[in-house]
């Protein structure tokens, strides 16, 4: 193709050639009167002597021949495509902001507007299909081009996209049907003005909607975070973080002081960290948020954590645990007494299985009472407290007076001092059976861990039921997972030396914000341990000896467990490499 041509583009190759102009530009810029033979001959000679690409209209630009609206006027033509000036005046607030700005700034493109499903962006290069196609991906819209300047797209970005986060509440909002949400307030003392303007209808507004989004999404976290001069609102769901709001970094002391309101918190205490709860009804159903706020450099940061009774009562089959573990740990549940510990970091899913444990006991013949910090989820049957350090309840003084209630089973939220630890295996030796949490990176760890809190070694090994190490992994999308053939040192790590099987990853799609994952499930490393293992425990052998013991046994390393449903197509590698790095 002659580098003459409408379509001549450094993306030669990136448009579909049933599209080009059949009219070299340079012969319709003569035809107009725009520039002369000489001229465009000229403009020719420069392009092939510098080697570099460039379009013909730019040269003329640059050589002052032309201007630059005349060129892309023709180009739109061409294309039979509009050609706009003054692109800042069609860009509608709400939509300007729908591609990251990042994208927008290195394309050179500017969103405008959107009807019924089709976004109008301004482009300066409509030849490139490529960039069309990356436009449709990211705004999940069909896309409809109008022809500007690259000046015009340029100027329109750097005076129009500071204030492209001002978006407009009401449209966010309006999705929110009073009757889904509604938030039970509380009263707080009168402080100042901020009362006043957190009061105001956009910052409830906001909020309220944050809050609707965050659990209709699944969040775990919310995280309102002010910068210097930024504010952003990020959600954690399926254990990470992605931005989801942008708001003008003013509203920052009126989002918080709402939030404070909600929670039952000082608004004139901005030095200080403070803690509180809201709770909200949501779809006819209870959720409770812990508000956590901390003093910043440029301002309070806030995280609320969702408590979303859904996400915690989940049956035990539907954990993520293989068949084979599961049978082994009903067995271990099953048991009269002793203590049953789940390890594993803060956020791998330890209340969630003890939650499902208990959901499944026989609560009308039985006394089941728990200690939790705090009560995640309300179990019918169960005789729930929550502790209270401030006003010296804590797990060791609840535990004490537990005993005294005539407890068949009881669940401690954590073991995490000396004097629970002591508690917990009294309370197995004389008949109960008590469940519990540990922070241990494997379950054999949990042996030395309760050593360490001066635990005998002999009385570990008479209470100790089983141990269940667990982590959190994200699944695969199911609407954009794909088959494709790993290399050969991933199957080396798999152990599929030789096979021509393949494995299952998530390219990316809208249902999934373009992450390839939707939702987690469980690695598990479930310790039963046999009487040669609590032998072993009981003459104080080293954690080496009894994880050789155990896998001897029949545990199934939590790599291992992961490695099984990455095969399965469940998850990836690496996502089962990242969580259980040891």
């Amino acid at each position: 193709m002659n580098k003459d041509q409408v379509l001549t583009s450094r993306n030669v190759g990136s448009f579909d050639r049933s599209i080009a102009a059949p009219v070299p530009l340079g012969q319709v810029l003569i035809e107009r009167g725009l520039i002369t033979k000489d001229a465009l001959d000229d403009a020719l000679s420069i392009q092939k002597r510098d080697g570099r690409g460039r379009l013909i209209g730019e040269i003329l630009v640059e050589q002052g021949i032309v201007d630059d609206s005349a060129v892309m006027e023709v180009v739109a033509e061409a294309y039979g495509l509009p050609f706009v000036r003054g692109v800042a005046r069609l860009a509608d607030p709400s939509v300007v902001d729908c591609i990251a700005r990042e994208f927008v700034e290195e394309h050179g493109v500017l969103p405008l507007y959107r009807v019924r499903g089709m976004l109008t962006v301004a482009v300066a290069e409509p030849a490139n299909l490529y960039l069309i196609e990356e436009i449709r991906r990211i705004s999940g819209c069909e896309v409809q081009l109008a022809v500007a300047t690259r000046a015009d797209i340029d100027a329109s970005i750097k005076s129009y996209l500071p204030t492209a986060s001002v978006f407009v509440i009401d449209d966010i909002y309006e999705d929110v049907a009073e009757t889904d949400f509604s938030v039970i307030e509380r009263e707080a003392a009168e402080i100042s003005d901020l009362r006043e303007v957190s009061g105001h209808s956009p910052v409830v507004k906001l909020v309220n909607y944050m809050i609707f989004t965050a659990v209709q999404e699944g969040a775990s976290d919310i995280h309102v975070e002010p910068g210097d001069h930024e504010l952003r609102v990020r959600y954690r769901v399926d254990g990470r973080l992605f931005e989801k709001l942008s708001p003008p970094h003013q509203m920052s002391p009126a989002i918080v002081s709402r939030i404070k309101i909600m929670a039952g918190l000082d608004i004139s205490e901005r030095r200080l960290p403070q803690d509180g709860d809201i709770h909200v009804r949501m779809e006819s159903r209870p959720i409770d948020l812990r508000v956590s706020t901390m003093p910043g450099r440029w301002g309070e940061k806030v995280v609320i954590r969702v408590i979303d009774a859904r996400n915690t009562n989940v049956q035990l089959d539907r954990l993520g645990m293989s068949a084979e573990t599961l049978v082994r740990w009903q067995q271990v549940i099953e048991n009269p007494n002793g203590v049953v510990l789940v390890t594993g970091p803060t956020g791998s899913g330890k209340s969630t299985t003890l939650y499902s444990v208990l959901s499944q006991l026989d609560r009308t013949e039985r006394n089941v009472s728990t200690i939790e910090d705090p009560v995640e989820s309300t179990l019918e049957g169960v005789n729930q407290f929550q502790v209270n350090e401030k006003a010296g309840f804590g797990f060791a003084d609840a535990l004490r007076s537990m005993l005294r209630q005539d407890p068949d089973v009881m669940m401690v939220g954590e073991i995490r001092d000396v004097e629970t630890a002591a508690l917990a295996t009294q309370a197995a030796l004389t008949g109960h059976l008590v469940y519990s949490t540990l922070h241990t990176n494997e379950a054999c760890g949990a042996i030395t861990r309760m050593i360490n809190l001066q635990v005998e070694p002999y009385l570990v090994a008479a209470t100790l039921r089983g141990v269940l190490a667990q982590r959190l992994v994200r699944k695969t999308c199911p609407h954009c997972r794909a088959a494709y053939t790993p290399d050969d040192a991933v199957r080396a790590v798999l152990g599929m030396n030789g096979s021509s099987e393949s494995l299952w990853r998530g390219n990316g799609c809208q249902k999934c914000r373009e992450t390839g994952f939707s939702g987690r499930l469980g690695i598990f490393e479930l310790l039963n341990p046999d009487d040669r293992f609590l032998e072993a425990v009981g003459c104080s052998s080293s954690i080496s000896e009894l994880r050789e013991l155990a896998i001897k046994s029949g545990m199934v390393p939590l790599r291992e467990d992961g490695f099984a449903k990455a095969i399965e197509g469940l998850t990836t590698v690496e996502e089962v490499l990242n969580a259980a790095r040891s």
